[in-house]
């Protein structure tokens, strides 16, 4: 056989391999409530490892075990469809412990990448959870806040509105643009029920996750209420994807994790953000159709970001939907030793006025938080955090097995409340 084709035969024969080869996952959970445990109590996982959703026996796999203490440990083991996976550990300090698995090839390497979570066991548990705290804020927070919101107050509230071709016969929607204090202003799209009357609908401003995107446009929205999404960064929505592309290699590359930039909350570029997410608020309100009451925000990861932030500085706002919120305790590693973010701007001082672990002080609204105990874009540690700081009625729910982007099929759901009126 020629050399050629003894490399075509190996490319296929690898490719069928490939192909046949099931899809590898993991499941897995603790031995109770992985927010119960007490200091240097065992914590005991069990985690199965699954192809195409069984239990297979085989699979190479390595673990890794980290944690808020600083202590690492690690290990290697082969699947077995009978006998899961057991890692026992503890923590003694007010803090997390995070459980990875990963699956390993025939020469132990793992296969797919640190962030390749959908083939991985993210998890968690926690200890001590109401001696979580954060860092001090800065003395002058909220004459910080005082200052921009009286810079954005002398801004008058002026919107232009262009109607959409709705697909729904009993919802209307608008491109809108709303000027406000910073360069840019607040781009979005609003929808609401068609000939609505004055003062009879509730409202809800919805800010998105970190990119360089349209505002997302959903009609179904609209049905029942006011809904207003916007855009973080003020830009033109409904572009061609050219458009985004450029800018986020452009003058919104790594966007708001400029240390230069950060290190003064005036320059920082997270502040013309909450300005335009403030602004958008006081927009809604001043339509004639909302009812004057019922008031939401909601967002997911930096839109969670957004919304809490928001709510901490307009007390109009009766409830906040945060799922998985960034910036939760951003000096956490540097200043506490817990474990860190992968994705967040390194610690400088101007970055304690956008933690929302500050702002969440200042809420008066309902709050409903979920996040994941495998989340390190959001560590856990964070969001603990942040439940303690909030005085109003607040419940957080953690979902073992969830990371910032992936949601382990069968993951329990475990629920923190207090302040319940």
């Amino acid at each position: 056989m020629k050399k050629s084709t003894i490399s075509l035969f190996v490319l296929f024969f690898l490719a069928t391999s490939f192909a046949l080869a099931g899809e590898i996952s993991f499941i897995g959970k603790t031995d109770k409530n992985p927010l119960a445990y007490q200091p240097g109590e065992e914590i005991v996982f069990t985690i199965q490892c699954l192809e195409d959703g069984k239990p297979v026996d085989g699979q190479k796999i390595s673990w890794k075990r980290t944690g808020d203490d600083g202590k690492t440990e690690s290990g290697e083991a082969i699947s077995d469809a009978a006998h899961p996976l057991t890692i026992k550990t503890s923590i003694g300090v007010a803090g997390f412990v995070r459980i990875q698995v990963f699956p390993c090839d025939a020469n132990g390497d793992r296969i797919g990448g640190e962030h390749d979570e959908s083939h991985q066991f993210n998890g968690g548990a926690g200890v001590l959870l109401d001696q979580i705290k954060g860092f001090p804020e800065p003395e002058d927070f909220d004459a910080f806040w005082d200052r921009q919101k009286g810079i954005l107050a002398r801004v008058p509230i002026k919107a232009w509105l262009k109607p959409l071709d709705s697909p729904e016969s009993d919802v209307v929607g608008y491109e809108v643009l709303v000027d406000n204090s910073s360069l840019a202003p607040v781009s979005g799209y609003l929808f609401m029920p068609k000939n609505a009357s004055e003062k009879s609908l509730p409202a809800e401003v919805a800010f998105q996750g970190y990119s360089v995107a349209s505002a997302y446009s959903d009609f179904t929205s609209g049905k029942d209420k006011i809904f207003f999404i916007v855009n973080c960064h003020g830009i033109l929505n409904g572009q061609p994807k050219e458009y985004y592309d450029t800018m986020s290699q452009t003058f919104l590359k790594q966007y708001g994790f400029s240390p230069e930039q950060n290190n003064s909350p005036d320059s920082c570029y997270w502040c013309g953000m909450m300005m335009r997410a403030l602004r958008a608020v006081q927009y809604v309100k001043t339509l004639h159709e909302w009812n004057g009451t019922d008031l939401t925000v909601s967002g997911g990861s930096q839109g969670g970001m957004q919304c809490l932030t928001v709510a901490g500085l307009d007390s109009d706002i009766t409830e906040v939907h945060a799922n998985v919120p960034w910036f939760c305790d951003v000096s956490g590693a540097e200043n506490n030793g817990r474990l860190d973010s992968w994705f967040m701007p390194s610690w400088v001082e101007g970055l304690g006025y956008f933690d929302t672990t500050n702002h969440a002080k200042r809420i008066r609204g309902k709050v409903k938080i979920y996040a994941g105990l495998g989340d390190y874009v959001c560590p856990p540690s964070g969001e603990i955090v942040l439940y303690n700081s909030i005085k109003s009625p607040v419940t957080l729910s953690f979902r073992q097995g969830r990371t910032h982007g992936y949601e382990m099929k069968d993951g329990e759901l475990f629920t923190l409340e207090k302040n319940a009126q």
